[in-house]
């Protein structure tokens, strides 16, 4: 897993919490937390973050990486700006990820190992969403789809009726998307 996705996790919790929580984290998990954002790091040391924050808050696993994933996104954002600008909505950014945001995050993250995704669009305000990855972080994708719909002003209903963690092939999140009044 890329540094980035550790620099943002430390961000977010000490944000929220505080920067000595995110280092009670780093206890918990055995963890030094020296991450640069191009570094590579085993996916077990997020895996233990986790579980430490989990444990800590009393917050299932999930339901704490959903979390993640909703406050990552504006700080992907402002990041990474071109990757966001060109849409107006969750649904338009969503169908991108295969052919321009992953691409470019394997040109600025060196030997990213991004999920693989496929796309269905049943009308304008839908998209169905395989995921697949070794990581089985379908509830991270969750919280960035929730996330950018904030971005964007719009609401998003999603549920997922198959899921690698339930022994299905591959994660299917539905989601539809209305604008916020």
């Amino acid at each position: 897993m890329k540094g980035i996705v550790f620099n943002l996790l430390q961000e977010v919790v000490s944000e929220e919490y505080s920067a000595d929580a995110w280092d009670d984290l780093l206890d918990e998990a055995g963890d030094l937390g020296a991450y640069t954002a191009v570094g590579s790091y085993d996916d077990g040391a997020f895996l233990r973050l986790v579980a430490a924050g989990s444990a800590k808050l009393g917050i299932p696993e999930d339901d704490l990486v959903r979390w993640f994933g909703r406050q990552a996104i504006p700080k992907f954002r402002d990041r990474l700006p071109g990757l966001f600008a060109p849409h107006t909505s969750t649904r338009s950014l969503v169908l991108t990820l295969n052919d321009v945001i992953h691409p470019e995050v394997r040109k600025l993250f060196p030997g990213a190992d991004v999920p693989q995704f496929d796309f269905q669009t049943p009308d304008e305000h839908s998209v169905t969403i395989g995921y697949a990855s070794s990581r089985r972080l379908c509830a991270f994708a969750e919280g960035l789809i929730e996330g950018a719909a904030a971005l964007y002003g719009e609401k998003v209903t999603h549920r997922q009726p198959a899921c690698m963690k339930r022994g299905d092939p591959k994660c299917v999140i539905e989601c539809t998307f209305e604008a916020v009044a």
